[in-house]
């Protein structure tokens, strides 16, 4: 007999807040963080998007993280740790130093080999990788060319050398825990043993359906009894010093194009869409938890999980395969999972990119599906598209949508693309069940099934 799973912690680091509370009440409002790309980023290309939405200033100690510790972190897993801590706080689990100074925790009231991490990231420490890449390239020739231009001395060369040396920047150093902060499963590591979780340890990178099938796949585990309690989401970060992340999407054409207006320029699901905004990153955890575990505890509930899915396109590593025959097939499966007919669904937070083939595409197939009655918004109106992180973000959305029986608008939306019942105005709404469903680079479909828990 499968056990029921609910949610009963949530942490979050986003471009439109920290902290839970933060981030819902900013969503509410409609709010978004959009913002020009650093301006030396430019000395390297000649981008056809120049936005992005960029994270407010972060110091790791407000995250629990301490100055020691991030030097041995990538920024991804600064976030990751950050929202875990305040996930499993607001679950109701104390954190018990452990003894020795180790700036680790036991969770009283959780059994850890019965505590498992489900984290997905689409790229995990490639901050730190290009950071290190770069000083590995760089320098010894910079440091050449300084003893070459202090040798001739003033010349009519001297201020292209000194254009030059400005792009040549790098780090102060050759960081030594490189390794483990570059491999994708130190976020979940990270958690583990902050949090010394003994139990199942995983991560997945099926690029921006990394969240959803984390949270996915630890709503199973708990469901089918191999941990009582699962810290679960997805995290991201793409700030690199040069630039080169953001380029690797803007090259191939996904970034908004339209710029002129920052404000207007992210519009999934509209007919003047150009692509999707580039986020700096973020990070949301939920904890899982199996539902007469958490009541024992005295927990308080914020949604149940009961469903998921997911298929492979087997098409094309950037495009949607046509027709979306594996997305419907997968939704199709979710709702089976949960016991639910489509009728039953009464809000979906779309993957809505903005993006011309995905947009399209998504939009058909939730026509198809589930008609044109059910609630549809994107949270990536808001706050752009974080990746591995967004699934996660989007299920929390989700979850707060159903607790709240509220949602929040889907921004920019002034001429949509089909007729479908779009969040347009912030109010109440009787929702009951509700569905967070992620499109992946590469083929990868996934949703996650959620109920309003009474």
């Amino acid at each position: 007999m499968n056990r029921r799973v609910v949610i009963t912690g949530a942490g979050v680091v986003s471009s439109i807040g920290i902290g839970v509370d933060e981030f819902w009440r900013h969503c509410l409002e409609g709010k978004s963080a959009v913002a020009p790309i650093p301006a030396h980023w430019e000395s390297y290309a000649a981008p056809h998007s120049r936005l992005w939405s960029p994270l407010p200033d972060i110091n790791p100690e407000s995250l629990g993280i301490a100055r020691t510790e991030r030097l041995q972190l990538d920024p991804v897993t600064v976030l990751a740790l950050g929202a875990a801590r305040e996930a499993l706080e607001r679950a109701g689990f104390a954190l018990a130093p452990v003894e020795g100074g180790s700036r680790t925790f036991t969770l009283p009231g959780a059994n850890s080999a019965r505590t498992g991490v489900f984290l997905g990231t689409g790229l995990g420490g490639a901050i730190t990788f290009l950071q290190n890449h770069t000083y590995h390239l760089l320098r010894k020739p910079r440091a050449d060319l300084i003893t070459y231009a202090e040798k001739h001395g003033p010349s009519a060369d001297r201020k292209t050398l000194e254009n030059i040396l400005a792009l040549m920047t790098h780090g102060p150093r050759f960081n030594p825990f490189e390794v483990s902060m570059v491999m994708p499963n130190a976020p979940s590591a990270a958690v583990g043993i902050k949090f010394t979780l003994t139990g199942p340890n995983v991560t997945y990178s099926v690029a921006c359906a990394s969240g959803t099938v984390a949270v996915g796949n630890a709503y199973r585990a708990v469901r089918d009894g191999r941990v009582d309690v699962a810290v679960s989401g997805g995290c991201e970060y793409f700030a690199d010093e040069h630039g080169h992340i953001f380029r690797s999407f803007d090259v191939p054409g996904t970034l908004v194009r339209d710029c002129a207006d920052p404000e207007t320029a992210n519009r999934p699901f509209d007919e003047k869409r150009s692509g999707f905004l580039f986020s700096q990153g973020g990070a949301a955890v939920l904890v899982l938890e199996e539902l007469e575990h958490a009541q024992r505890r005295g927990a308080t509930i914020m949604a149940e999980l009961i469903g998921f899915a997911e298929t492979f396109d087997a098409y094309s590593m950037m495009r949607l395969a046509p027709g979306g025959e594996q997305m419907e097939l997968m939704l199709r499966a979710a709702l089976a999972d949960a016991g639910v007919a489509a009728h039953d669904v009464d809000y979906i937070n779309a993957h809505g990119t903005g993006t011309k083939n995905n947009d399209e595409t998504e939009a058909e197939i939730i026509d198809r599906v589930f008609g044109k009655s059910v609630l549809v918004n994107s949270t990536k109106s808001l706050l752009g598209h974080t990746i591995g992180a967004s699934g996660a973000i989007e299920a929390l959305v989700t979850a707060l949508s159903l607790r709240d029986q509220t949602t929040h608008i889907c921004r920019n939306l002034d001429t949509p693309l089909r007729d479908l019942n779009f969040v347009r105005v912030a109010g109440h709404f009787d929702l009951r069940v509700g569905l967070s469903q992620s499109f992946a680079f590469g083929g990868h479909n996934a949703a996650v099934v959620l109920r309003r828990f009474s």
